[in-house]
């Protein structure tokens, strides 16, 4: 052999096996695999504890050990957003990604920074007034208490009445029996009456019931009831509940029961499929100069599923009509934008699901919509993405993992990593993540719900998925697959339009969409920086 080509060889040997051993020492460990289907005969499980209270005073003078890697892991009101240096080793940026490390803040000067800080803050703290209530409020069951009560799952429609479950007094070697009840927006009764107790407080908002028979008192507490008298459509009411010696809490929830929103999915195929695409999934586009690419896009899809509904967003300055059985297209203002296409789109959106596709996307016979029908069917998923393919034959899924570790006054930390959390059992080459590429189907109401920020004119996708943590559960297959249209133009072949979209599409650093972008992370995601990779 050469000895040019020997050398060439083992240099590439050498640096193939430190890629390997770089990818064995830095890829996550093999994940778990978790089971999201739905199944009837599954109970919910109990819900986690909240997270932990610091040391207790009553203890002070006992002496203990920190676990320091414990300690770590335990959330906190401080954050930071400092990447750690990083190992020299080859090929790292292309196998891994270039971290980095935004600071919000720099997108305003001090002066305006103040005035945003605050108004900012004034909004948060109305923001958590909103969201939370006394059901959020972490309750301790003591030990050895006589008293037993539910703990949780009590639930009342606004201004209606129920019966207390689960309520009784464990205590024995007394003369005479009482407890007490106390609450805020609702008054107690009794829906019986048991002999030998007597009940003081009927139809207010502290109840007394004693006896000198402990049977009885346990009688006459299986019929206690309580009655919304406060007016709101969301929120509890902590009740007290006490006896000599002993008191404990616990809440009951005041809401409308959640209105159903159930989309009717249609007959299954005449073909003896499981599912009727036509009636479950629409297809949502958004258009912007690309006539030629969205008529692929429609022909591709009428190959494979001719009667699915599609769904055209377009701002067009001079809009060309897409004309076909099961089209829709609607006009916006010129350059309106891309998340304010998204939400016209998938406003009109009727069915069950909600397949968004680019419009520079081509259907092929791997892009099997009834795979992701069937994982959202069949899981708690609200959303599953698929795959792109593109013309150099690279595939990408655009994992993400999202996390926000908790800041002080200056903001949370959001942080962004490629990953998934877990495979999912039953659907090989499916993971569960935060967020994924831009092709995926997603239950139309859980889109609604999340909404896309129309300020987020051009250049956006993560920022959907970071508006919806927290609402969406997300999932990504890899073998379901949509190719992407070439891109590769030279530059004396483009088109007007093509130039007028690159110009919209890929605008300068100058035109203060970044600025845009980092104020919007600031203020209305309350966050101080992010990290990624």
């Amino acid at each position: 052999m050469h000895p040019v080509q020997k050398s060439l060889c083992l240099l590439l040997v050498a640096t193939a096996s430190l890629a390997l051993l770089y990818l064995h020492i830095w890829s996550p460990k093999p994940y778990s695999t978790v089971d999201l289907r739905n199944r009837p005969d599954r109970a919910p499980g109990q819900p986690l504890g909240q997270r932990l209270l610091g040391p207790s005073n009553e203890y002070a003078h006992i002496a203990f050990r920190l676990k320091q890697e414990i300690v770590e892991q335990l959330p906190r009101d401080s954050c930071t957003c400092e990447v750690g240096p990083a190992g020299k080793m080859p090929f790292q940026k292309q196998l891994f990604g270039q971290p980095y490390s935004l600071d919000f803040a720099t997108g305003f000067g001090p002066t305006e920074l103040a005035r945003i800080h605050g108004s900012r803050e004034r909004e948060y703290q109305s923001y958590r007034q909103r969201a939370q209530s006394p059901a959020d409020q972490l309750l301790i069951v003591r030990a050895n208490s006589p008293l037993e009560y539910p703990a949780q799952g009590v639930e009342v429609r606004p201004l209606q009445t129920i019966l207390i479950p689960g309520l009784s007094l464990q205590a024995a070697g007394r003369k005479e029996y009482r407890v007490n009840l106390t609450a805020t927006l609702g008054a107690f009764d009794v829906a019986a009456v048991v002999e030998g107790v007597t009940a003081q407080g009927e139809g207010e908002t502290r109840l007394s019931l004693a006896g000198a028979q402990l049977d009885n008192l346990n009688r006459q507490l299986q019929f206690v009831t309580y009655t919304n008298t406060l007016f709101h459509p969301n929120t509890a009411d902590t009740v007290q509940f006490a006896t000599d010696g002993h008191q404990a809490s616990f809440t009951i929830r005041i809401r409308h029961a959640p209105t159903p929103k159930l989309y009717n999915p249609g007959f299954p195929g005449s073909d003896g499929a499981d599912y009727n695409i036509s009636a479950m999934v629409t297809i949502a586009t958004k258009t912007f100069l690309r006539y030629d690419k969205l008529r692929t896009l429609i022909a591709s899809i009428r190959r494979f599923y001719p009667t699915v509904p599609i769904i055209i967003a377009d701002d067009s300055q001079h809009p060309e009509p897409m004309k076909g059985p099961h089209i829709e297209q609607y006009f916006m203002p010129f350059g309106k934008g891309w998340f304010a296409g998204r939400n016209l789109a998938i406003s009109q959106v009727t069915t069950k699901y909600v397949l968004w596709v680019d419009d520079d996307f081509v259907f092929t016979p791997r892009t099997r919509v009834e795979k992701l029908v069937d994982v959202l069917e069949k899981t708690s998923l609200d959303l599953v993405g698929g795959a792109v393919r593109e013309i150099t034959g690279f595939t990408t899924t655009y994992r993400q993992k999202i996390s926000v570790q908790a800041g002080g006054e200056e903001g949370d930390c959001l942080q962004t990593r490629q990953g998934y959390h877990h495979l999912i059992e039953g659907f090989p080459g499916c993971v569960v993540t935060d967020g994924v590429v831009n092709f995926f189907l997603a239950r139309t109401d859980k889109v609604l719900q999340v909404g896309f920020d129309p300020r987020l004119s051009r250049v956006a996708h993560l920022e959907f998925f970071i508006d919806g943590l927290g609402v969406l559960h997300v999932g990504s297959c890899a073998d379901v697959v949509v190719d992407h249209a070439s891109k590769i133009k030279l530059p004396w072949q483009k088109t007007a339009s093509e130039k007028q979209y690159a110009k919209f599409r890929y605008p300068a650093s100058a035109d203060g969409s970044v600025s845009l972008k980092h104020g919007l992370f600031y203020f209305k995601n309350r966050f101080k920086c992010m990290t990624g990779n």
